[in-house]
């Protein structure tokens, strides 16, 4: 029974978004990586504002239209987030 509880601690959200464990923690993973580079940007644009203009504003954007897509595909065409790309109304 403990080893259930915990099983769907780890599994329960993966399966939920149509992955597996391993699966999940990699999508997860790469999304970590590239949220880390824009962050790096974000900084190095503080300090020099010509360097790095619209480079995290970009890495985000992306991501975003990774993970509607991946969500449309995993729910179908008739999902109420189908073909919203707009943050807010998504």
């Amino acid at each position: 029974m403990i080893f259930t509880n915990i099983k769907r601690l780890f599994t329960e959200h993966p399966d939920s978004v149509g992955e597996t464990y391993l699966e999940h923690m990699c999508v997860a993973g790469s999304f970590a990586g590239n949220l880390f580079l824009a962050a790096l940007a974000c900084a190095a644009h503080a300090v020099l504002p010509f360097a790095f203009e619209k480079t995290a504003s970009r890495i985000v954007h992306t991501l975003y239209q990774r993970m509607v897509t991946h969500r449309d595909t995993r729910n179908g065409a008739n999902s109420p987030e189908h073909g919203k790309t707009d943050p807010q109304t998504a």
